[in-house]
């Protein structure tokens, strides 16, 4: 329930954001009319009402992509280095061996 009612302050915060920014505009068109109730001897009597209708204009985003030179820095990374000695064998003899 808490999740629910979150999400909804969320929206009707970020409604009150895009009509504050200019971002949404909203025009009442055509107003609202309730049905009409009549009642008869023969029963209830109603007539169909209106809703309303409005016009919307939104402003837009545009997403793009632009060129730039970006300069980066310099990063020196060591690499480490790896020695094999074979069983048996010395370990200066293990390096020469390596190198041929």
């Amino acid at each position: 329930m808490r999740a629910i009612l979150l999400i909804l302050i969320v929206g009707i915060v970020a409604l009150i954001i895009a009509f504050a920014s200019g971002f949404l505009h909203l025009n009442q068109t055509r107003e609202a009319r309730v049905p009409s109730v009549a009642v008869a001897n023969n029963g209830v009597v109603a007539k169909g009402g209106q809703a309303p209708t409005f016009e919307v204009e939104t402003g837009s985003v545009a997403v793009g992509t632009q060129q730039k030179q970006v300069t980066l820095p310099k990063v020196q990374v060591p690499l480490p280095s790896l020695k094999v000695n074979r069983p048996g064998a010395p370990a200066n003899q293990a390096a020469t061996n390596n190198a041929q």
